[in-house]
């Protein structure tokens, strides 16, 4: 059984956004995948698997604000070991 794909506007309300804000960080490559109907094709529509969506919003999930600061971005990178060859 194949998903349907959902269009920009579907897709931009499941996110909460306009469909507009949706198409502009599709061309800044900033929301998420989507699939290009005709890539030979500019005037072509796009589709969006519900799946790829709720996974997108889910990695924004935040428990405060601080989570994602540049600061708590940091904090939350996994610890690189000391071992590979590096010496302190």
């Amino acid at each position: 059984m194949s998903t349907r794909m959902l269009n920009n506007a579907e897709a931009a309300d499941l996110i909460g956004i306009s469909p507009n804000t949706l198409k502009l960080w599709r061309h800044q490559g900033k929301g998420p995948p989507f699939t290009k109907n005709d890539p030979a094709s500019a005037q072509s529509g796009v589709g969006y698997d519900p799946a790829d969506v709720a996974a997108w919003k889910a990695e924004r999930k935040f428990a405060s604000t601080s989570a994602y600061s540049p600061a708590g971005r940091s904090n939350a990178k996994p610890n690189m070991s000391s071992s590979a060859g590096t010496s302190a």
